[in-house]
């Protein structure tokens, strides 16, 4: 998709971190962009810091008929879209074994239901708009490779990777004009982890951090800058740091040759 200046993007998770970093970017190509999020307060205030024409939906990616007034509410204000980001998600530590219902439903109801809401409301009217389109699904180095401790948001991550692949296929076989991108980002500049404790349906944990234990995140805008030559080029792979390279080559290997468990590490 070579041509993005007046063409029309919606970003859901767009309020704060990488979906916030997208919807400016995308501004600064022209776009008009509708920026969708759960936290009304937050997105107010993002539709200012993106400027232009920026409208705000408030969504919830994990509800259906939420993310389908979405795309009623972005067709009514500019009659088409273009560029579809699925990047609302959240997070939940725990032992694979530990997590109550409640936490992993709710993982897994933005993280995958989210992505595949969007895919449902908003793909069929980007084929019959006859455009070109893109579509981008934040997945995660969590959807590539193991992280202990995290097992709620690795099922959901690796879910988006094999949906978004998925649907690559559908809409090469199709013959639709919408190519397809997944970002799997490692270590960036976000308050994601805080922003999910206070959004978890028990509650916020009044001692939320956002640690990494020491490694180094990139800039929000760095990722955003991937994404957008991503979707120019058609890229399907938005891998944020090479450093993932190679566990992600020997994860491969371990599939077919070795039979190792291969580790992303420490998040």
């Amino acid at each position: 998709m070579d041509e993005l200046h007046d063409r029309v993007a919606v970003v859901t998770g767009a309020a704060s971190g990488i979906g916030l970093a997208l919807a400016e970017r995308l501004a600064a190509e022209g776009m008009h962009v509708v920026l969708a999020d759960v936290d009304p307060s937050r997105l107010d205030e993002a539709v200012r810091q993106v400027g232009r024409d920026a409208i705000a939906v408030p969504t919830d990616a994990a509800s259906w008929e939420s993310v389908e007034a979405l795309a009623e509410r972005a067709y009514e204000a500019f009659g088409a879209v273009h560029v579809l980001c699925n990047n609302a998600g959240v997070t939940r530590p725990g032992l694979a074994w530990q997590f109550t219902l409640e936490e992993w439903r709710w993982v897994l109801s933005v993280n995958l239901d989210g992505v595949f809401h969007g895919i449902k409301a908003f793909v069929p009217r980007m084929i019959e708009g006859g455009d070109a389109g893109h579509v981008v699904n934040t997945a995660s180095v969590s959807g590539l490779l193991p992280y202990q401790g995290v097992a709620s948001y690795a099922a959901s991550k690796y879910g988006v990777v094999g949906l978004s692949e998925t649907l690559a296929l559908d809409l090469r076989e199709f013959g639709a004009p919408v190519g397809v991108s997944v970002l799997c980002p490692g270590p960036t500049a976000t308050d994601f982890r805080v922003h999910s404790r206070a959004l978890h349906p028990a509650g916020p944990e009044p001692t939320a951090t956002d640690d990494y234990a020491g490694v180094v995140r990139i800039p929000t805008s760095e990722v955003a800058e991937m994404v957008v030559a991503a979707i120019r080029a058609n890229s399907f792979w938005v891998i944020t740091h090479p450093a993932y390279h190679e566990p992600i080559e020997r994860r491969c290997r371990g599939i077919v040759e070795t039979d190792e468990l291969v580790s992303g590490g420490l998040l």
